[in-house]
């Protein structure tokens, strides 16, 4: 059924919830996992010397480069993985990466923000569910429940 799963990663200890979605399903289908990571520089552009950005970019790729390191380092020896870093509109990206026939499924974390913060921050799993040719699977990745608590992690069974 799936052939290659996408999964935006931004590096965060969150995203690894989603991350393990990602590896049982691609298990269960033998498909492989394309990780990438975007490097958005446009929320930086007010920034008054344009050697100041250049600095900015490189430490964001920096940060990607690791971000999908680490997604290699998670992944299963079973499981494929094929990564890249990417610089624009993180959602916009994201979209153009899941083409059919290119991948067949995108699993994405989400943080479930609601109210202002989501209306400040935006959502970018939200634009991309809206705007995806392929199916999106949104993973809850906040590790506390409504009360504050910590939630256990379990590994997804899939079959």
């Amino acid at each position: 059924m799936y052939d290659c799963i996408l999964v935006p990663t931004d590096g965060s200890p969150e995203v690894e919830h989603a991350l393990e979605y990602a590896f049982d399903l691609a298990r269960a289908h033998d498909a492989t996992v394309r990780a990438i990571y975007v490097v958005n520089v446009a929320g930086y552009g007010g920034l008054p010397m344009e050697t100041a950005l250049e600095g900015v970019a490189e430490a964001l790729h920096e940060e990607g480069k690791r971000a999908i390191s680490r997604v290699e380092d998670l992944a299963p020896d079973d499981v494929d993985v094929e990564t890249e870093v990417f610089e624009g509109s993180p959602s916009r990206i994201i979209v153009d990466q899941a083409q059919p026939g290119e991948c067949d499924l995108v699993v994405m974390g989400t943080h479930g923000r609601a109210g202002i913060d989501r209306l400040l921050l935006g959502s970018v799993t939200e634009r991309v569910v809206r705007r995806a040719p392929v199916p999106v699977l949104a993973v809850h990745v906040d590790p506390t429940d409504d009360e504050g608590t910590r939630r256990d992690r379990k590994r997804v069974a899939v079959e």
